[in-house]
């Protein structure tokens, strides 16, 4: 599966999660590099997924970012399937 189809899969699923807003950031000249590819707030919380096929790596300004987003008190992470975003969701919950 590629990165773009696991982005819209996760996409889908969010729109049924309650309390969500969601969207695709877009890379290029005027985008701020290394923001995850997908923001949302859910529950009135900042969450960041940076989606990777399984056998995707970060590059360094990606894991920057991830870390600046979790130091900020909001919440950023890799994924590679809606599965675990799920998982992810379900925690944050608890």
């Amino acid at each position: 599966m590629a990165e773009k189809d696991i982005v819209n899969a996760i996409l889908r699923y969010l729109k049924a999660v309650p309390a969500c807003f969601a969207w695709k950031t877009h890379g290029g000249m005027y985008g701020t590099a290394g923001i995850p590819d997908i923001i949302a707030c859910i529950g009135g919380r900042f969450v960041a997924f940076e989606v990777k096929t399984p056998s995707g790596k970060l590059t360094k300004l990606q894991e920057i970012t991830i870390q600046r987003i979790n130091a900020a008190k909001g919440y950023a992470c890799k994924v590679t399937s809606v599965g675990e975003v799920r998982e992810i969701l379900e925690r944050l919950e608890g």
